[in-house]
C-alpha cells in the first residue's frame, strides 16, 4: 500500500484501504480479516497502526472483534460506511466542491452532463 502525503493519518488511511475492500466487494460482510500483526507486516507499518485503523472500523460498526478468533467484517458495513463518507463528503467537500463549481461557472446542467459520461465511460 502506498500512503498519501496528504496529513492524513496513516491508521485512516489503513481503514480507509478496507473500507474501499468493503464497498467493491473484495471483503464481505462476516468475512474474516487479517490479524493486526499480519496486516501490519503485509503493509511494513507498526502493529499498533494498525490496531488503531480496527479499533476506529469497531468504534464506527463496520468491524467487529470475536476475542480470541479475530476480527469480522460486520452486517450491512456497506451501508455503514457509504452514511460515513456521505456525512464526511456534505460536511467538508460538498461546500469546496460547489465553491468550485460556481467559480468556474459550471452549471448544473453541464454538471449533470459531465457526471453521465464519468458515470458511462466507468461502468463495471
Amino acid at each position: 500500500m502506498v500512503f498519501n502525503e496528504n496529513n492524513k493519518a496513516i491508521y485512516l488511511q489503513i481503514a480507509d484501504k478496507i473500507c474501499d475492500d468493503i464497498m467493491l466487494g473484495t471483503l464481505k460482510e462476516g468475512d474474516r480479516i487479517p490479524s493486526v500483526r499480519e496486516y501490519a507486516a503485509s503493509l511494513e507499518v507498526n502493529a499498533n497502526t494498525v490496531m488503531r485503523s480496527y479499533e476506529f472500523l469497531e468504534r464506527n460498526g463496520i468491524i467487529f472483534n470475536r476475542r480470541g478468533i479475530g476480527f469480522f467484517i460486520e452486517k450491512e458495513a456497506d451501508e455503514t460506511i457509504r452514511k460515513m463518507r456521505k456525512e464526511t463528503f456534505f460536511s467538508g467537500e460538498c461546500d469546496y466542491f460547489f465553491r468550485q463549481l460556481m467559480t468556474l461557472g459550471i452549471s448544473p446542467e453541464e454538471l449533470a452532463q459531465l457526471f453521465n459520461k464519468y458515470l458511462n465511460d466507468n461502468k463495471k
